[in-house]
């Protein structure tokens, strides 16, 4: 049995409705592409399960404490798609207990330049959602694994693979049981340790 079946991290897009229906379908298309994309590549130990795109404050809220209270979500990557208020995640990112990856990517691996119109500018805005959620969470000092680079990109998922492998660790040992032998000496004060840690 593989240690890491047991597990899954989850994925949050994150966007906003301002832009309509047709991107908010095309925001779900793409983020389960990437979702499915970094599942086969075989370099994340860990699987990746998309758990929807989050356009609200109360849904960016949900999904933290949903997260929080499965016990097989060991940690969250959030990627943001369209420009995505940072404001609306302050209070999911206070209430998250797991551990964060915030990744810097898009979609497209390649600019259209020849082809592009406003309509693929106001989609396609991670540049700028990326950078909005990353100021929120340095200001919050919230505690997290940044990966740069695209989706398809071999090293950005190995960079994505370490942190799975850390966070599946920090989830086995929030119930660990340590036993210590011998560890205090009879009245002396430097072998007393930390008990609580």
């Amino acid at each position: 049995m593989n240690a890491f079946d047991q597990f899954e991290i989850w994925w949050v897009t994150g966007a906003q409705l301002l832009y309509g229906g047709d991107a908010v379908v095309a925001v779900d298309a793409h983020s389960k592409d990437m979702v499915d994309g970094l599942n086969q590549s075989g370099n994340i130990p860990v699987k990746i399960v998309y758990k929807g795109t989050a356009n609200s404050s109360k849904e960016v809220e949900a999904v933290m404490k949903a997260a929080n209270n499965d016990e097989k979500c060991i940690g969250i990557i959030t990627w943001m798609h369209t420009f995505s208020p940072a404001k609306m995640w302050i209070h999911g990112l206070q209430s998250l207990r797991k551990p964060l990856l915030h990744f810097h990517t898009q979609y497209n691996a390649e600019i259209p330049w020849d082809t592009m119109d406003m309509d693929f500018m106001n989609l396609n805005q991670s540049a700028h959602g990326d950078r909005e959620f990353g100021h929120i969470c340095a200001r919050l000092r919230i505690p997290r694994k940044v990966v740069v680079g695209h989706w398809k990109d071999e090293s950005a998922q190995k960079h994505i693979a370490v942190w799975a492998r850390v966070a599946a660790a920090w989830a086995d040992a929030q119930d660990m049981l340590i036993l210590r032998f011998v560890d205090q000496m009879n009245n002396v004060a430097v072998t007393d340790g930390d008990k609580v840690a």
